[in-house]
């Protein structure tokens, strides 16, 4: 039996036999289930995008808004067939798309469940970046929406932060990929996003140059036309208090240089923050909220 290879670390872990990966996953788990208000508007919406919230990561960012669920992997175990109920209920309750965050590690179980239950809304992957391109090719016939944050571009930086040295040359892969596959951004008639990329990064305090940087790229490797979502939410969360240039929240200061040079860059296409959103207010509870019937 082979090894799990699902992401870049490819660490061989023969889940099937009760062997952790590198991102703590065993058997399909997750943490929450529920209409989501915090997406970008275009995926949130008036009633809320479906959010799945996986447990476990690939990566091991230190400063993790969701540490609870994706380093401390807590949740409940669930089978392919619960998950599509969970699917359904979200649907059911009008839910404008189901939004599958962090789920690399599930995407054999994500597409069992997606093939029991395949739903009328879009289907969002919402990732880290931090992807295999065969990973993605196996998911895409199921994907409408690519939703991925792309970090940062340094080894020195990715690995100091995250924990993993090639998080760049692999996320700047797969974003090559969504933006290949799915290279239209297509919105019904309330503005919703029904099929395309969101590229989604989060700016970190003291770091400005890494955003500097993934900008260059993006000028000379991806279409003016790609919808940005350049976020100011970072706020000191998981181990970031180990960390001393990032144990603070941004500057405005800070903030209003990397949309500056966004636009200079000639995107135009996408959405700010207001920094206000910097709080752990927007961090949803972790309590197994929408899997209850699947005990």
């Amino acid at each position: 039996m082979m090894g799990c290879e699902l992401c870049p670390r490819r660490c061989g872990a023969r889940r099937q036999e009760g062997q952790a990966g590198v991102c703590g996953a065993r058997g399909l788990r997750a943490a929450r289930a529920g209409l989501h208000q915090w997406e970008e508007p275009c995926i949130s919406g008036q009633r809320g995008s479906g959010a799945v919230f996986f447990s476990g990561c690939p990566l091991g960012c230190v400063f993790c808004q969701n540490y609870q669920i994706s380093h401390e992997k807590e949740g409940m175990d669930l089978t392919a067939s619960q998950l599509a109920r969970v699917f359904a209920r979200l649907e059911e309750q009008g839910a404008h798309n189901i939004n599958l965050v962090s789920p690399t590690p599930y995407v054999e179980e994500i597409i069992e469940a997606l093939e029991l239950y395949r739903p009328h809304v879009p289907v969002v992957y919402n990732t880290s970046g931090y992807e295999r391109v065969e990973t993605l090719r196996r998911i895409d016939p199921y994907v409408d929406i690519y939703l991925p944050d792309v970090k940062y571009v340094s080894p020195e930086i990715s690995q100091k932060y995250s924990g993993v040295s090639d998080y760049f040359e692999m996320a700047s892969q797969a974003l090559l990929f969504m933006l290949e596959k799915k290279p239209q951004a297509v919105f019904d008639e309330e503005g919703l996003m029904r099929r395309g990329v969101i590229l989604r990064h989060l700016v970190l305090p003291g770091n400005l140059r890494q955003t500097y940087l993934l900008l260059d790229w993006m000028e000379e490797n991806i279409p003016k036309e790609t919808y940005i979502s350049l976020m100011g939410q970072y706020f000191p969360a998981g181990r970031a208090a180990d960390f001393p240039e990032i144990n603070r929240r941004l500057k405005p200061g800070e903030y209003q240089r990397a949309c500056s040079r966004l636009l200079s860059k000639g995107f135009d296409h996408g959405f700010f923050q207001d920094l206000e959103s910097a709080s752990g207010e927007y961090v949803p509870d972790f309590d197994l909220s929408g899997l209850e019937e699947e005990r």
